[in-house]
């Protein structure tokens, strides 16, 4: 799979070019408005200066009608406002026009340079992508790159480096750094006879493995295409404007042409002129700038208050979107726990907890182990590693060593069955660290991940005022998964999931919502970025999280502050809220107008005051959401 690193830059360039394009076209209107006021103008000049800058400012709106009339489609969004300005063009309101131009094509500038920026950087995925591997061939090694390895190659994967392509190990031990791709801290063994993915890294030992996938088919690719392919799907939701426009659009032209055309056919027989003014009243009164623009502004009004709260949306749709939403989805590790390992119980025998403690500190004192690092928080005393000698660490076993005259072991169960140590069979959702004074048990030590404390009231929250059904999709242990899924009752828990299980785990739950109902999923890894962004909303962890779910998702928590979930969805209903607002005072107060315009109650300047004074009221509104709990 090739992915064009360039994609980012192209993109940026794009919406570069376009506001310098828009830019100018603003700066040209102003010197025409300044001139109009201070200089009598011919019409023809004015009209020569204002349509120059009405083209050049709406040059990306009509850009777009004419690339989706190519397309065949029915353009009710942009030939909305469209229509509507070449209208006031047409009965000489020329500032008006472009005014309205101007402001419609802000909104949208605004909003691309929020929803674009999840696009760009796809191509930053490949962090995880291995920057070449090593292929043993008639005892010789061989660096090439990644995609050159064809099946069942014998690969020669070293201390530090990425895993190239799926494979099975051969030969060698060594533990293997899977929180790529599964969200899980703690390293996995890796044994002749495993199965290895690409992304991963390889931890400790020397290890030969078969390629059983090739690099198109493997892990990683799967991943970025998957990405890919959920942000194309997304693409296609229609927003709010465009919804409204499919049906507002035909039904105000309609209505134009029949005041145009109906009564001097019929009760008005022959007065072509009045009815044809009162028509052009009708179309100016019917303009939909003040609707149109109060919603993009309502929904920029809610990306900057939540932007104020920590909270990046890349979208006004996402608002809208993440005000229905209803199913959640979770990932574990990072996201719901800390992500950081901890001791959590203590048990010894013969001696204190402290001096268990001190005794495991020291023997793992050399070891970068994440156990030894959450014994080394636990202990908080001097470690003195002139006491320590002869240690031998094995992975996936734990640690041995000589401490004062004596041989400790402090690993796993495994390691107490080969050193032929009897212990205690503990069952709790976590690891379970023996420690062993020559062939003696002398304690254990329970070390799991820690859930947030924002959680508990983050998930009740959704559960109580959003009706939520609640979703965990975690690649760690089932044991562990449901340990964490029973303490914050939550609906469903999915365990020793990979990424491309993950979407389709989330697939399903796509498939039976309707489309009342929105899906949100919340991670922070590599590995959940296929289904951050095939999710209806996908919310990413920032502080914890990954580049790629940053990408992928369309909410950052830019603290990764969990609780800020239910700041972005009071801040989405209170955006849709004042959308709806809008709506409703436009459409009667337009409704009161028209009628007034149809009778001959208004002429063309009150019909303009009248469409000035909804838009500035809508506007006015709208802006009051950019204050919503600051």
């Amino acid at each position: 799979m090739n992915i064009d690193t360039k994609k980012g830059s192209i993109m940026t360039t794009q919406l570069k070019r376009i506001s310098i394009i828009y830019s100018v076209g603003v700066v040209i209107y102003i010197c025409g408005v300044i001139l109009a006021f201070r200089m009598t103008l011919t019409d023809w000049v004015k009209f020569a200066v204002f349509l120059t800058a009405y083209l050049v400012i709406g040059f990306d709106s009509f850009k777009k009608l004419s690339e989706k009339l190519m397309q065949k489609k029915i353009p009710t969004e942009n030939i909305l406002i469209i229509l509507a300005t070449v209208g006031a063009f047409g009965i000489g309101r020329y500032i008006e026009g472009v005014f309205v131009i101007l402001l419609y094509d802000l909104g949208l500038i605004f909003e691309e340079f929020a929803t674009d920026s999840a696009k760009r950087s796809i191509a930053e995925m490949t962090d995880i992508r291995p920057a070449y591997a090593t292929r043993k061939t008639l005892g010789e090694e061989i660096q090439v790159e990644p995609w050159e390895l064809n099946l069942y190659n014998i690969i020669v994967i070293k201390p530090g480096e990425r895993i190239p392509v799926d494979a099975v190990v051969l030969s060698g031990v060594t533990t293997i750094d899977t929180k790529a791709l599964t969200g899980e801290a703690i390293p996995q063994l890796a044994r002749p006879g495993d199965r290895i993915y690409s992304g991963c890294i390889n931890l400790s030992g020397v290890i030969e493995a078969k390629v059983v996938k090739t690099y198109e088919d493997s892990t990683v690719s799967k991943i970025m295409t998957m990405v890919e392919d959920a942000q194309n799907l997304k693409a296609e939701s229609e927003t709010f404007v465009a919804k409204f426009s499919k049906v507002y659009t035909p039904v105000m032209l309609f209505l134009s042409v029949l005041v145009m055309v109906y009564p001097p056919m019929t009760f008005s027989y022959g007065n072509w002129d009045t009815w044809i003014y009162r028509g052009l009243i009708f179309m100016v009164v019917a303009c939909p700038s003040g609707l149109v623009m109060s919603i993009p502004i309502a929904f920029l009004g809610g990306i900057a208050c939540a932007a104020r709260q920590g909270i990046l949306v890349k979208g006004g749709n996402y608002l809208e979107t993440l005000a229905k939403a209803d199913i959640f989805v979770f990932d574990k590790t990072g996201t719901l726990t800390k992500g950081t390992f901890s001791v959590k119980e203590v048990k010894a025998y013969g001696m204190s907890e402290r001096d268990l403690l001190k005794l495991a500190a020291h023997v793992e004192c050399y070891s970068n182990h994440p156990i030894a690092q959450s014994l080394f928080e636990a202990y908080t005393g001097v470690i003195d590693k002139n006491k320590v000698y002869r240690v031998n660490e094995e992975p996936g076993y734990g640690v041995s060593a000589n401490y004062e005259g004596k041989r400790v072991h402090v690993g796993n169960w495994r390691l107490m069955e080969r050193q032929k140590v009897e212990v205690e069979n503990v069952e709790f959702a976590g690891s379970v660290v023996y420690v062993a004074v020559e062939k003696e048990c002398v304690g254990y030590f329970v070390i799991a991940d820690e859930i947030r404390e924002d959680a508990y009231e983050t998930l009740s929250y959704l559960r109580q005022q959003c009706n939520g059904v609640l979703v965990m999709l975690t690649g760690d242990s089932e044991k562990a998964g449901k340990a964490v899924a029973e303490e914050l009752d939550m609906d469903y828990a999915y365990s020793n999931l990979m990424p491309v299980e993950k979407v389709e785990q989330l697939e399903e739950f796509l498939f039976i919502q309707d489309d009342s109902e929105k899906l949100v999923c919340v991670g922070d890894g590599i590995n959940d970025a296929p289904v951050l962004a095939r999710a209806d909303v996908g919310i990413a962890m920032g502080d914890l999280a990954s580049a790629a779910a940053v990408e992928a998702a369309d909410v950052i928590l830019v603290k990764g502050e969990l609780f800020k979930i239910k700041d972005a969805i009071r801040i989405a209903k209170e955006t849709i809220k004042v959308v709806n607002e809008n709506i409703t005072f436009a459409i009667i107060i337009k409704v009161m107008v028209l009628l007034m315009a149809v009778v001959g109650c208004f002429g063309m300047w009150e019909a303009i005051l009248a469409e000035v004074g909804v838009m500035f009221a809508a506007i006015l509104n709208a802006v009051c959401v950019a204050k919503y709990a600051a």
